[in-house]
């Protein structure tokens, strides 16, 4: 739930203060500042407990450390993606494809009561998943919204 918090957060942040600079509302920016710090910080987790992560992968999956550090590499260059507009559409539509390939995982260490953060597994279990994947279809139909949909120009308007 927090991670959806700090996509909210930032989002709105990012709202008012391109307002304040710019004098417009542009929500096509700020939807995908909001998905890259959520992914930034998604991405540190990667870094910070790596062996709670490897935990959450399957173990007929070979080389799963090396999967983690991977897949923290990659959430660090799709926030870059939907920073730039060149790539935005692209970057989205891999980001819904990552998104979709890691449900499994989360699914699994939800099964198995994995604490990513202690690497042990006392982990909240199966009724993380009535959160957990909620969540995840919010954050492919955000970067559906803010990434696909609005291919064309960006969503903005002058009040």
């Amino acid at each position: 739930m927090m991670v959806l918090l700090l996509l909210i957060g930032t989002f709105l942040i990012a709202l008012v203060v391109i307002k304040l600079v710019k004098g417009k509302w542009n929500l096509t920016l700020s939807g995908c500042i909001g998905m890259s710090g959520m992914l930034l910080f998604t991405a540190l987790g990667h870094f910070l407990f790596p062996k709670g992560m490897e935990m959450m992968i399957p173990p007929f999956f070979p080389f799963r450390l090396g999967l983690v550090y991977f897949t923290g590499l990659l959430e660090i260059a799709a926030a870059i993606g939907l920073l730039i507009p060149k790539y935005r559409r692209i970057t989205s539509i891999l980001l819904i494809i990552f998104f979709v390939m890691i449900l499994p995982a989360n699914i699994y260490a939800a099964l198995h009561h994995i604490n990513l953060e202690t690497a042990t597994t006392d982990g909240k279990g199966p009724e993380y998943l009535w959160t957990r994947i909620p969540e995840q279809i919010i954050f492919i139909a955000w970067v559906w919204f803010f990434g696909i949909r609005n291919k064309a120009k960006a969503l903005s308007w002058q009040p």
